[in-house]
């Protein structure tokens, strides 16, 4: 599957797409991004390529099946995870990684996710660290114990998401603090240390029920309201079909 964030000219060719919303297809060479639109890390990805206008193709990738330990994988991401992305010669794998590349590359032509000066850049870069070691491993643990292992077969400690739970109340309440002071983590400019907690929260909402943890927050609330309404987001969830 291939796509752009651009609006396609005659909008008349499908009734049944929005009209604020069409992603076109094309034969032309653009960007591959391996692994499941489903999938929380890929999503990281394409959110911030929507996000910048930038075009992708999907490149499905079977994780229920292995594929990800699969030889074509592991020559683009050694670890045998997604995602990695293909962009004509150049490969990265790595999500946080991916979207700090291609925030740089095209700064010019989207929302500026990287901020401007010095300190606004080093503000990004730790809440992204926040993001990947303070919330994010909680979450995975949560998805390992509630979905990965219940579909081998396994079953989950549940004891060990209730305390992953307990663990994520207080770093909200850390985001709670932060966000009163600001609209958004780094600051009051939308960057790519909200825009990386989108899949996660997406998952502790919609498939945990554990909205409460963002309801009960006023700041934690209104944060997550606007970062998930932006169109980008939209688009994605419409395109993973949620």
């Amino acid at each position: 599957m291939q796509f752009s964030s651009h609006e396609d000219e005659d909008e008349d060719e499908d009734e049944d797409e929005d009209e604020d919303e069409v992603f076109l297809y094309s034969s032309q060479m653009v960007l591959k991004v391996y692994g499941p639109v489903r999938a929380a890390c890929p999503q990281r990805v394409m959110v911030c390529l929507l996000e910048l206008g930038v075009e992708f193709e999907i490149v499905p990738v079977d994780l229920q099946a292995g594929e990800q330990k699969q030889p074509h994988i592991l020559a683009r991401q050694p670890f045998g995870q997604v995602p990695a992305i293909e962009d004509g010669d150049f490969k990265l794998f790595e999500s946080r990684a991916i979207v700090r590349y291609y925030a740089a590359k095209y700064a010019e032509r989207g929302p500026n996710l990287l901020g401007t000066t010095l300190e606004e850049k080093a503000l990004v870069d730790q809440w992204l660290e926040v993001e990947s070691h303070n919330f994010n491993d909680l979450v995975f643990t949560v998805v390992l114990q509630l979905v990965i292992l219940p579909s081998m077969g396994q079953p989950g400690d549940l004891a060990l998401v209730r305390s992953c739970e307990e663990k994520l109340k207080k770093v909200f309440d850390v985001y709670e603090e932060r966000l009163s002071k600001s609209t958004y983590l780094a600051g009051n400019y939308f960057s790519l240390a909200d825009l990386s907690h989108l899949p996660a929260i997406r998952f502790l909402v919609d498939e945990f029920k554990m909205g409460h943890l963002i309801t009960e927050r006023k700041n934690v609330n209104a944060w997550w309201k606007d970062i998930s309404n932006r169109p980008a987001w939209k688009k994605l969830m419409k395109l993973a079909q949620y």
